[in-house]
């Protein structure tokens, strides 16, 4: 359903359609929820700021995960985060149950993190995460495969059993 851009209706379809998928995103960058729910705030007021809408809806929800990633870069390169004190914190992806393959995620560099993220939890292909990252999707694949390959590796080593 399409809406005029800047209408209360449009505000809430864009928070009802991407505000989980972005913390998720910014979450894995940031590894703080705090952070990455103040993240996807300035994203979203960034888009009011824009005053245009989009071509269409892939080009929106693209728009938004490019500037997720951004701004999420731009957070961890800022002296305030360099300054800040880290927080015990015991938060879940977002309310879901939090697993090792998670943590292992999560632990991943930020290359690897965001291409598994993307394909598997927001089920992008290769082209598309390589269009979205500007990228080539040889480079995808290839990262893809290097962060499946870390996985693989650390959680064999985690299990006992196997």
């Amino acid at each position: 359903m399409q809406y005029s851009f800047g209408t209360d209706e449009y505000i809430h379809y864009i928070l009802d359609n991407y505000s989980t998928m972005l913390i998720k995103l910014a979450f894995t960058y940031v590894k703080n929820i705090s952070d990455a729910e103040d993240i996807v705030q300035d994203i979203f007021v960034s888009l009011m700021k824009r005053g245009k809408g989009f071509d269409n809806e892939e080009h929106e929800r693209a728009w938004l995960i490019r500037v997720t990633i951004n701004k999420c870069k731009n957070h961890l390169k800022s002296s305030w985060n360099r300054l800040k004190v880290p927080l015990e914190e015991n938060i879940s992806y977002q309310q879901e149950e939090q697993s090792e393959v998670l943590s292992v995620v999560l632990d991943l560099p930020d290359k690897y993190r965001t291409v598994i993220h993307l394909y598997y939890y927001e089920n992008y292909s290769i082209n598309e995460i390589a269009e979205l990252m500007t990228r080539r999707p040889a480079t995808i694949g290839t990262w893809l495969s290097r962060g499946r390959n870390l996985l693989k590796s650390k959680l064999e080593g985690g299990f006992e059993y196997e």
